[in-house]
C-alpha cells in the first residue's frame, strides 16, 4: 500500500552565535530554542492522529536533531533514514556574513548575484524542484503504508511549493512561506504532487528566533 502523504518539516532554529550562511556547513546543530520549536513540528504531527511510517532527514545535523523529536513523539520505534536529494542547496556565501551593506561594499561580490532567478550563487532552483521530487517519489514508491516525513529545510520546501504550485521557481528568499519548524504537506492526486497543507507550530517561539542560514 502505497504512502498517502508526505510531510515535508523544516528543522528548527540554529545555535548560530556569528550569524553567519551556515549552508551545508556541518556541525551547525539546533539551539536549544530549537529543539522547543522541533517539539512543536512533532507534537503537532503526533496530534493529527495519522499514522507515520517512516521519517527521513538530510545529511546535516540540525535535520537529524529535529527528526530525533518526531521519532520519540511517535514512540521511538521508527527507524530514521537519511536522504541526500534533501539537503541544503549549495552556495558560495557559505560561512560567511551577508547583508546588502557588505554586498554593495565588495564588488567581488557583485558577479555572484548576476542571475538571481537561476540562481547564481549557488544550486540552480531547477536542480533543487528535481532532487526533491524524486526523493519524495522514490519515498512514495516505497513499502511504507502511512505517511512519510522528510525533515529538509527552507529554500528545497519552497521551491517544492513553487513546482507543484507550478508557479515559476525564481523568487525572492525574503518571501518564502516556510517558517521555522514548519509542516508543508503533500498527496500524490491523478500522477502528480499536490500541496494540501501547511501548518506553523513554531509560530509562537519565532519572536525570539534567528533564521539567517542560507540564501
Amino acid at each position: 500500500m502505497p504512502a498517502t502523504r508526505i510531510h515535508l518539516v523544516r528543522h528548527g532554529e540554529v545555535h548560530n552565535p556569528e550569524g553567519v550562511l551556515y549552508g551545508r556547513l556541518p556541525h551547525f546543530a539546533l539551539s536549544d530554542l530549537g529543539h522547543q520549536m522541533a517539539d512543536l513540528a512533532a507534537q503537532e504531527l503526533l496530534n493529527a492522529g495519522r499514522s507515520v511510517s517512516a521519517i527521513f532527514y538530510s545529511p546535516l545535523l540540525r535535520t537529524q536533531e529535529s527528526a530525533e523529536h518526531i521519532r520519540a513523539a511517535f514512540g521511538g520505534a521508527l527507524d530514521l533514514q537519511i536522504e541526500e536529494r534533501i539537503i541544503e542547496p549549495y552556495n558560495i556565501f557559505e560561512g560567511k556574513k551577508l547583508s546588502l551593506g557588505r554586498v554593495l561594499i565588495r564588488p567581488h561580490l557583485w558577479f555572484h548575484l548576476r542571475n538571481p532567478g537561476r540562481p547564481s550563487w549557488g544550486e540552480p532552483f531547477a536542480s533543487v524542484s528535481a532532487r526533491m521530487i524524486a526523493a519524495m517519489d522514490s519515498a512514495a514508491a516505497g513499502s511504507f503504508a502511512g505517511d512519510i516525513v522528510m525533515v529538509s529545510h527552507q529554500m528545497p520546501i519552497w521551491i517544492t511549493h513553487l513546482t507543484t504550485a507550478k508557479e515559476s521557481l525564481a523568487h525572492d528568499p525574503r518571501k518564502r512561506r516556510c517558517a521555522l519548524s514548519s509542516i508543508t504537506s503533500f498527496e500524490r492526486r491523478d500522477g502528480a504532487w499536490v500541496e494540501v497543507e501547511y501548518r506553523d507550530p513554531a509560530a509562537s517561539l519565532r519572536i525570539n528566533a534567528i533564521d539567517v542560514g542560507a540564501v
